[in-house]
């Protein structure tokens, strides 16, 4: 699914007006009803509705919204915010058609005749819609604080007022909304965390725009599908053999850190490699032999053979000091192929900038935005910050996972927002799982973008599956990786045998 720019949403709108062929008028009575039916879809019995309308094309929605309520049997209640100017032609021909059945149409010119909200009231927001391109100011920006001081429920058209599309709204008036009804396709402002208390539950409604405007468009961002993740995915050969499958190395764990090494080791078995070697210091070698018998060993005190691995994958537990440091830096310097990065690897580089140039191409690096931030610089919000992470992933030939509720894989100047997951993988030992699922798939020969939003969405399908048993507060890494199996069972068309 792909996620459009605000002008690429107002051209799909023309472009399906001249395509389907259909005028812009019917659109806006498609967009309004499927709001209707959601509306009365929920019920609110007994609830006062009131429409809050500006004289754009989304105040044209919520006209239409509320004469289709009154067609229902509902008695809404409609204030327009006036300046004095006409509103657009869809607008003002939706005004004339809601005056044939109402009177109960009032006109907010000041303070003083903004409504009295109850708590049981049902509000439509139709102020402004998803071209907005400043913040409100004004009277705009007192009847959103207005709404927002009352403890109705809030059902917004398209975005709350207020809200852009691709910068960060923080410090400005946002209608909260309790619904956002968007329209055809999610927006990008709906995927990042500083925004979560502001648009509530949102609902994609499939307004039926040309399907072909979205296929041809090119953008920067897109959804992951689980279509696209089974076309990835390679179910394991009948005949193959643990030589088909890779040998990984994992470099991890370090004194009281033993803990993230076991978990990726585990999730790395568990995600398919052929053969995994784990290098730890050997004081605590006896610790990874018990908790992870399937995994060879390496002492950190032995040389490491580099040819014997497909991938690696190094940064778990294994710590800041001067030895992880210089573990690191040879590693970097003879091994050649593409790699995972995470944690503490990335934390060494962020103060060793010139490590950065020695990283080989393909490689996978998974920060957490702290672990981002002392890599590619501070951004003043989650807009900024992945505008960085897209800039950093050109500058730079690697694919960055840059962790959250919807995890972003960027590469190329390109980013990919995955689906899966939930709450309780906000737990340490997380990013150790997807370390070691993410090597698992580089061992296995995956192409490494392919390899990142594979593993990605994996490691969030084995935290939903593990849902079934446990609560988010009570999911650990380790529940995660026991899942494992029922998220590639979800992959495969047909399970292995």
């Amino acid at each position: 699914m792909k996620l459009l720019s605000p002008q690429q949403i107002h051209d799909w709108d023309a472009y399906t007006i001249a395509n389907e062929p259909v005028s812009s008028i019917d659109l806006m009575e498609r967009a309004a009803g499927k709001c209707t039916d959601f509306i009365i879809e929920q019920n609110f019995t007994g609830a006062g509705i009131k429409i809050f309308c500006g004289k754009g094309n989304n105040g044209g929605d919520g006209l239409a919204i509320a004469r289709q309520l009154i067609e229902a049997g509902y008695e809404p209640l409609v204030y327009i915010l006036e300046f004095g100017a006409k509103g657009t032609d869809d607008f003002q021909e939706n005004l004339h058609r809601l005056h044939q059945l109402t009177t109960e149409i009032h006109f907010i010119q000041s303070k003083e005749f903004f409504p009295a909200i109850e708590s049981s009231d049902i509000v439509i927001d139709a102020l402004y819609g998803s071209g907005l391109n400043r913040p409100l100011q004004n009277l705009s920006e007192e009847l959103v604080l207005h709404i927002n001081e009352t403890a109705a429920t809030v059902i917004a058209v398209d975005v709350p007022s207020g809200m852009f599309i691709e910068k960060s709204s923080k410090g400005i008036a946002v209608v909260k909304a309790t619904h956002t009804l968007t329209f055809q396709s999610l927006k990008l402002c709906f995927l990042v965390a500083e925004n979560a208390g502001l648009f509530g539950t949102v609902h994609v409604l499939d307004i039926g725009l040309h399907n072909t405007f979205s296929e041809d468009v090119k953008v920067d961002f897109e959804m992951v599908t689980e279509e696209k993740v089974k076309s990835y995915f390679r179910p394991r050969k009948p005949f193959s053999h643990k030589g088909n499958h890779g040998h990984a190395l994992l470099v991890a764990g370090n004194k009281g850190k033993m803990g993230a090494a076991v978990l990726a080791a585990r999730a790395c078995l568990r995600s398919g490699t052929g053969l995994l070697t784990v290098n730890v210091p050997e004081q605590n070698l006896f610790i990874l032999q018990t908790a992870v018998p399937e995994a060879m060993c390496l002492t950190r005190e032995t040389e490491i053979d580099f040819t014997r691995f497909s991938t690696m994958g190094i940064g778990p537990g294994l710590g800041t000091g001067e030895d992880s440091k210089q573990l690191l830096e040879n590693i970097l310097t003879n091994y050649h192929k593409s790699l995972v990065l995470d944690a503490d690897a990335l934390n060494i580089i962020s103060v060793n900038k010139q490590m950065l140039q020695k990283i080989p191409a393909g490689s996978v690096l998974s920060p957490h935005p702290k672990e981002f931030e002392r890599l590619a610089g501070i951004a003043e919000n989650d807009f900024e910050r992945i505008k960085l992470a897209l800039a950093f992933s050109q500058q730079y030939p690697y694919v960055i996972i840059l962790k959250g509720h919807y995890t972003l894989t960027a590469f190329g100047g390109k980013g990919w927002f995955n689906i899966t997951g939930n709450s309780g993988l906000a737990k340490g030992g997380s990013g150790d799982a997807l370390t070691g699922i993410l090597t698992a798939f580089m061992a296995q020969g995956y192409d490494p973008l392919q390899a990142a939003i594979l593993g990605v969405y994996l490691h969030g399908l084995a935290a939903d599956h593990a849902l079934i048993s446990q609560s988010p507060e009570t999911m650990i890494a380790s529940d995660i990786i026991e899942k494992l199996g029922s998220a590639f069972y979800d992959l495969a068309e047909e399970p292995s045998v």
